[in-house]
């Protein structure tokens, strides 16, 4: 079992920046696929990032460049660094983790992690992320 707990959201003014958290308890995240994704009002859950194994990191086009993921294994955390951030960046963040390596193509580039909300057995509670024009 793995228990994740987000924090760091908040609400900022666009192109402003927040760094998310997430700790993880009762496993290491360490040899797991952690992703970070995010739900706005009436939307599907998406995938924004990936990271595997520490270091392998992938992103969706929409914050590529703009967001960071990262990982530390001696405090079993990883982070969502967001800078520039936009309106459309509202939503709801989630950590995600899974132990199943899914090989998937993320929007043209592959990656050993999956990318689909089903392919994640362990969520944390979700952190709010608002951001005004």
């Amino acid at each position: 079992q793995v228990q994740l707990v987000e924090s760091g959201g908040g609400s900022v003014q666009a192109g402003g920046s927040l760094r998310l958290s997430c700790a993880a308890s009762g496993s290491a995240v360490n040899g797991k696929c952690m992703a970070w994704f995010r739900q706005a009002p009436g939307k599907e859950r998406e995938a924004v990032a990936g990271i595997a194994g520490g270091a392998a990191t992938v992103y969706s086009n929409s914050v590529k460049g703009r967001f960071t993921i990262s990982q530390d294994n001696a405090a079993n955390t990883i982070y969502l660094q967001m800078n520039s951030l936009k309106p459309e960046d509202t939503a709801m963040y989630y950590c995600g983790a899974s132990s199943v390596l899914y090989g998937t193509n993320w929007y043209g580039q592959w990656h050993p992690c999956g990318n689909k909300e089903t392919q994640y057995n362990y969520w944390g509670q979700g952190t709010q992320v608002t951001v005004s024009a």
